[in-house]
């Protein structure tokens, strides 16, 4: 099993709130072109990415499935878990083969129930992560749309 303790997502837990992930924790691969989770269907896990790419996608009327952005090594994959009411709001797919660490959401919630602290820490590890992507979705819609005339 991957060492959770080097995983910058868990990086602020401590030893024992590593160990209640664990405890949720399955080593999982995935084949080139594999799906992990479409929109609508139940959020009932999250990835950590291992080893290879996740294409994440969404229907756009006219123009077919567009990527929303490419996950690999050392990412998060999935926040929907944490959200009710607990649906995807993206397609996931290997773009080539995978290997990641499956956390079981209902196991994650439960624990973050018994160990309010731990959920905190566990929630707001995975805020970071998703300010972190929304900061890097607005950077490429600014360059997308941007002026271009301001392009030199």
């Amino acid at each position: 099993m991957t060492d959770l303790a080097t995983l910058p997502l868990f990086g602020g837990l401590t030893p024992e709130e590593r160990g209640l992930i664990a405890e949720a924790a399955a080593e999982v691969s995935y084949t080139a072109g594999e799906r992990l989770f479409s929109t609508d269907e139940p959020a009932d896990a999250c990835w950590i990415l291992s080893s290879g790419l996740v294409e994440l996608t969404t229907a756009v009327p006219g123009r077919g499935d567009v990527v929303i952005q490419t996950l690999g090594r050392g990412d998060l994959l999935g926040w929907s878990w944490l959200v009710p009411p607990y649906h995807w709001h993206f397609d996931a797919t290997a773009v080539q083969p995978v290997s990641a660490v499956r956390l079981d959401a209902a196991r994650l919630r439960a624990l973050a129930e018994r160990h309010p602290a731990f959920g905190y820490r566990l929630a707001t590890a995975v805020v970071e992560v998703l300010s972190g992507r929304l900061q890097a979705t607005r950077a490429r819609l600014l360059d997308l749309y941007g002026n271009p005339g301001d392009r030199a």
